[in-house]
């Protein structure tokens, strides 16, 4: 019975959306596969809806190690003697010399006041951001997770060593051992000291989903770019160097061969979906979208059966049979493991009083969605999804290049047996 009560919110929420939005979209969610009445499709619908979790627990995350440190397989005592948590973690913050930067207060170990985790706590108390956010590779199709981020604005850290002139980015830098390359990441000095309204700013993160980030997750301080894909995000930062060189020197651009400077795209996967189905019946399917730069209008599915192959000339299937899917509502528990799956008080997209999104699909997060397929005959089908972005443009465009982020149409394949 719970898990009926859970679909039917799902459902009675998604109608109200819909509906909030007007005579045009009340009629999409008549036609929607959530409007359907029967036992069948609720049951169906049911056990789809309640395999979905929004955010993704610590431990069920995704994380490597592309830096070649090691950190993931080092106890604990190692992780304290290399300043991997708190209680030993610094952060410095220096010039770069070689292109005649200059601030008056570098922050330095061998000066003594290198950042420290009480000095960090400090900056929290006063300025501390909470926001949701996906860790999604820039080469990659799903997340390696989708967490809810706790952390201190990058730019109040660079403002304490009074940067003086010759800046134009800024460089951060994993804990590397001796002999191995650090794995960096930079940002262009504006985009890490202003932040339009409305959006999140850069952040030196030390929570993920109300927790401490422990170093077997990049912590104890990461930086989380919001808007970006991962390789912006790195972890166990120590070391940040202000420079005046206009280029992104970032490890990615260098050794992964990724456009380190774009933003995330919009773009519509599966989760669950059934590999057989039988003839005349339909199926139940789930899937995550994520809202890039563009956001997010419509998710769609279609249908093809693999014995007529598509044409190779339309390779972005602009002429396939699309129908709409239904994007389902902000969830009530957010799991993560979150107590009672509530987010963080004053989480940044969230209203402050009503606990509700300020706008939903919300930007630079995922949303999910499900759609009933019709019964079919027998035979094998490619199931396709994609998004239609609030521009009008669908998925892949208009960025299809991997390098630029991945976001290739999700294409499965479904037998039907009679």
């Amino acid at each position: 019975m719970e898990n009926i009560d859970h679909l039917r919110e799902h459902r009675e929420l998604t109608r109200r959306y819909f509906c909030q939005l007007g005579c045009a979209a009340a009629a999409a969610w008549v036609a929607s596969p959530l409007a359907m009445t029967g036992a069948e499709a609720d049951t169906q619908l049911q056990e789809a809806i309640a395999k979905l979790e929004y955010l993704t627990p610590l431990q069920r995350g995704r994380y490597i190690d592309k830096g070649k440190t090691g950190v993931l397989k080092l106890p604990t005592e190692m992780l304290r003697d290399i300043g991997l948590v708190p209680e030993t973690w610094f952060l410095e913050v220096i010039a770069d010399t070689a292109s005649s930067s200059v601030i008056e207060q570098p922050l330095t170990r061998d000066q003594g006041n290198a950042l420290d985790w009480d000095a960090l706590m400090r900056l929290a108390d006063k300025h501390a951001v909470r926001f949701l956010h996906p860790c999604f590779c820039v080469n990659g199709d799903d997340p390696f997770h989708t967490s809810v981020w706790e952390g201190v604005p990058l730019r109040e850290i660079i403002w304490l060593t009074k940067p003086k002139a010759n800046i134009r980015r800024v460089c951060y830098e994993s804990y590397h051992p001796e002999g191995v390359a650090p794995f960096r990441a930079s940002l262009p000095l504006g985009h890490v000291l202003e932040t339009p309204p409305g959006q999140v700013p850069v952040v030196l993160a030390y929570k993920m989903n109300g927790e401490l980030i422990p170093a077997s997750r990049g912590g104890p301080a990461r930086v989380v770019m919001p808007g970006g894909y991962g390789d912006k995000s790195i972890k166990w930062v120590q070391r940040i160097v202000l420079t005046n060189d206009f280029k992104a020197n970032d490890t990615d651009a260098s050794d992964f061969n990724a456009d380190v400077e774009a933003a995330m795209k919009t773009k519509a996967r599966f989760i669950n979906v059934p590999t057989e189905a039988a003839a005349g019946k339909p199926v139940a399917v789930t899937g995550f979208a994520l809202v890039g730069v563009s956001g997010i209008d419509k998710v769609q599915y279609c249908m093809h059966p693999q014995q007529e192959p598509w044409p190779a000339e339309d390779p972005y299937w602009t002429q396939a049979d699309w129908k709409a899917a239904t994007i389902l509502s902000a969830p009530a528990n957010w799991g993560g493991g979150l107590p009672s799956g509530a987010l963080p008080a004053n989480t940044r997209q969230m209203d402050p009083v009503h606990g509700t999104p300020l706008e939903w699909p919300m930007r630079f997060t995922i949303v999910h969605w499900a759609a009933l397929l019709p019964g079919m005959p027998a035979g094998k089908y490619d199931v396709c999804c994609r998004t239609i972005d609030r521009n009008g443009i669908a998925q892949p465009m208009p960025r299809p290049l991997l390098r630029t982020g991945a976001n290739g149409i999700h294409r499965v394949t479904l037998t039907v047996t009679g």
